[in-house]
């Protein structure tokens, strides 16, 4: 079927429902001889005459009939979706696939997750942990967050948080066998909780910096987890030390549960970006996350880089 097949139909459903041109032509939004041009060109192309006209009176042939009550549910279903995707685009609503890095979950999602789910509750929300870049287009996900190195070329990019800072914690438990250690250097008397990395298998050496003195530390510890949640859930037990950074640390930091150490040692890093396809319209959903990351003081910068794409 062509479009303007559809259009021609729809204008037909509209002249017998009304029995009117006049009205319809209104409801429609186009004179009433343009409307009446529609259908005669609609009867030309089917061969078969569709409605009885007067200057006074509309009705419909016994064809004209038969073909309105197969066209007005079809045509109803249709104006309803295109009405639900209005709705869609005027207002959060669907489901919101977010495909994050840990320490990005979080950070950014994990504060205000139940807050965006009460004030948006035809909203649901997938978060996929992740520490590799994925293509989130091929797999289906509305955004990704992660570092700036994750965001393409034809990416819009989006500061959701930072720049941030690392912590390196322990348990009072565990500096109560302990001495605090003062440098990085120290950390080969401590206990270290060691990450091992998804991509390559190897264990995640810690970056240190002060003074624009820069140090890698591969720590020694007798427990190794690819989980950044239990990595700090260790520190909490007092197996180790961990490494992980401030938002994550922060709340076991306040009621006391860690400690931190080896602050003026602890480097930046340029925090977590928020980033999608810039090729369409931003989903209502998406763009209401955005915005209350924005009220709820997480450092969003506003769209930071984008390439035009070339459509």
């Amino acid at each position: 079927m062509r479009r303007s097949d559809f259009a021609d139909l729809a204008a037909f459903v509209q002249v017998a429902e009304l029995l009117s041109f006049r009205a319809a032509a209104s409801r429609l939004e186009v004179t009433p001889s343009a409307l009446s041009h529609t259908i005669r060109q609609l009867e030309d192309r089917l061969g078969v005459r569709l409605l009885n006209r007067t200057t006074r009176s509309v009705s419909l042939t016994d064809a004209g009939h038969r073909l309105f009550e197969r066209l007005q549910p079809a045509v109803g279903q249709i104006s309803d979706a295109l009405e639900g995707v209005n709705e869609e685009r005027q207002k959060p609503f669907g489901r919101l696939r977010i495909c994050a890095i840990h320490n990005a979950a979080a950070a950014v999602i994990a504060p205000m997750w139940r807050q965006f789910l009460r004030l948006y509750p035809e909203v649901s929300l997938e978060i996929y942990v992740n520490e590799n870049p994925i293509d989130i287009v091929a797999n289906g996900f509305d955004a990704g967050i992660g570092p700036r190195e994750w965001v393409g070329a034809d990416m819009v990019a989006v500061r959701l948080w930072g720049p941030g800072k690392v912590a390196v914690v322990g348990s009072p438990d565990y500096f109560s066998k302990r001495p605090v250690p003062k440098v990085p250097d120290d950390l080969f008397r401590h206990h270290c909780v060691q990450y091992r990395q998804v991509t390559g298998g190897g264990l995640f050496e810690w970056p240190f910096v002060r003074d624009g003195v820069s140090s890698n530390i591969a720590g020694n510890g007798r427990v190794i987890v690819n989980s950044l949640d239990l990595a700090v859930r260790a520190a909490v037990d007092g197996i180790g030390l961990t490494y992980t950074i401030e938002a994550v640390a922060e709340p076991y930091l306040r009621t006391g549960q860690l400690v931190r150490v080896l602050e003026d040692w602890s480097p930046n890093f340029d925090g977590f970006f928020l980033y999608y396809c810039g090729h369409h319209q931003v989903p209502a959903a998406l763009r209401a996350l955005i915005d209350m990351a924005r009220a709820n003081g997480i450092r969003a910068d506003g769209d930071l880089a984008r390439t035009p794409s070339a459509s």
